[in-house]
């Protein structure tokens, strides 16, 4: 464990590691709070992770340390500062979504999410950047500028959680939460170096999100390790009876009965056809080859009949549709015109019908009987996160960004990305591991071995 005397490492620290120092009374909250806002101040305006900052966040720390002192009820999360994407509700501060006419709209209430993390005794740092109207994969928002690699400057961050991934990443929190609708969280946890969790559809409320796709969008989970992604999980996972989206049979938070003898592990043999390149393909295989015990048994997955661009094309259809509607008062603004990019997108599902919509729809529930029929056969699908690692700004979004992380979000399964490795030109690259709905804790166990046996994170807070 490093030494928490130097504020690089406190900042650089696991937040399970960080729990521990405040229980020892190592560390209190009000300095842990205080490194990682100077440390906002010094790296944001290279990052631009950061939109806003809650200015209560110092007396929210020190709440947390009376708490401690007077040995009142510590909340698990107690005294952790938190970075919140920008499309999800924190009381009194704006919700743009990466818009530009909603740089006034205040949230009167927190989401869901916010209000079990601070009953958690979280202290709210602000809120992170993100594409606009979180609908894209680089973060390169229009109106606030684009979110930068912390790993290296004028790269993609990853989208549309890109500011909250490149937060965690540098050290600018403890962990934060991002939104996951095609792939969201787990595309900037593997273009930055750290984890991200997509829950199973439904297992952490949505309310206080706003929308992009309802059969899609999931509250994730960006950290410095499997463990940190596991403790706010449990603090996460609950029934909302407000969320017409959320599952009332929800995660047992207790050991799973795995049996690592028995885990079928299902694989691709030929990545290159899903547009993997030779240099992800590369680590890859000999990520895969290092965790070969763990992962059991290996079954080829056939993916012949399941056709990714048609399914991505489909899943874009209704994640414009229902923007559409989400983004109406946006849409009809004058004063705050939104890109030409999104304009298009937005127009383009206008134009079409509601056969069109009912037709995509039907392409998606084709996917959740694909995964089905996949499930049978094996208990974790086995990938990397992404075709590509991180590439530059000056790009154009890439088409096949999501093509990895959109099955898993189609058909509601949960889903880790980990590091794996770096490529030839030193950025990192992510795994991905897919489990059948509801066995999101079967996953962080088998996600937690892998790590360990990798151990291929960076050393974080990473820097250019």
């Amino acid at each position: 464990m490093t030494d928490p005397a130097n504020d690089n490492d406190l900042r650089g620290a696991t937040a399970f590691q960080q729990l521990h120092w405040l229980a020892s009374g190592r560390i209190d909250s009000a300095r842990l709070t205080a490194a990682c806002r100077a440390a906002i101040e010094r790296v944001n305006p290279r990052l631009n992770a950061f939109l806003a900052l809650d200015d209560s966040a110092p007396a929210q720390a020190a709440a947390s340390d009376v708490r401690r002192r007077e040995g009142r009820n510590i909340g698990r999360l107690d005294g952790l500062p938190v970075a919140i994407k920008d499309n999800l509700d924190v009381a009194g501060l704006p919700t743009t979504a990466g818009l530009p006419g909603r740089r006034e709209r205040i949230a009167r209430a927190d989401a869901s999410a916010v209000t079990r993390l601070r009953a958690a005794g979280a202290v709210i740092l602000g809120k992170t950047n993100l594409d606009e109207g979180a609908f894209g994969t680089i973060s390169a928002n229009p109106h606030f500028g684009p979110v930068h690699n912390p790993l290296r400057n004028g790269y993609t961050a990853g989208g549309s959680s890109g500011g909250s991934a490149a937060a965690v990443a540098a050290g600018l929190c403890s962990f934060a939460l991002g939104s996951d609708t095609l792939g969201s969280v787990r595309i900037p946890a593997s273009h930055c170096g750290i984890y991200g969790l997509k829950p199973t559809h439904g297992e952490i409320s949505t309310r206080g999100l706003v929308r992009a796709a309802r059969r899609l969008d999931c509250v994730g989970i960006l950290a410095r390790s499997i463990e940190d992604l596991a403790i706010v999980m449990q603090v996460l996972d609950a029934f909302d009876p407000a969320d017409p989206r959320s599952r009332r049979c929800r995660v047992p938070l207790a050991t799973p009965d795995w049996e690592p003898g028995r885990l079928r592990s299902g694989v691709q043999s030929d990545l290159g056809a899903f547009g993997v390149t030779p240099e992800v393909r590369a680590v890859f295989d000999a990520a895969v080859a290092r965790i070969a015990c763990a992962l059991g048994s290996r079954v080829e997955v056939d993916f012949s009949d399941y056709d990714f661009a048609r399914t991505r094309r489909a899943a874009l259809l209704v994640m414009e549709s229902e923007l559409a509607v989400e983004l109406a008062a946006d849409i009809a603004d004058p004063k705050h015109p939104l890109s030409p990019r999104l304009r298009s997108m937005l127009d383009y599902a206008k134009a079409k019908s509601a056969v069109d919509y009912a037709s995509a729809d039907r392409v998606l529930d084709e996917a959740v009987l694909k995964a089905r029929r996949v499930f049978t056969d094996i208990d974790v699908l086995v990938l990397p996160t992404v075709a590509h690692g991180a590439y530059s700004l000056v790009d154009r979004e890439r088409a096949n960004d999501a093509d990895l992380t959109s099955f898993a979000s189609l058909v509601g399964c949960p889903a880790i990305s980990l590091p794996m490795g770096t490529l030839p030109d030193g950025m990192p690259v992510g795994l991905q591991l897919v489990g059948a709905p509801g066995a999101d804790l079967r996953l962080l166990e088998l996600a937690a071995i892998c790590a360990a046996t990798l151990d291929a994170a960076p050393r974080y807070p990473v820097g250019p």
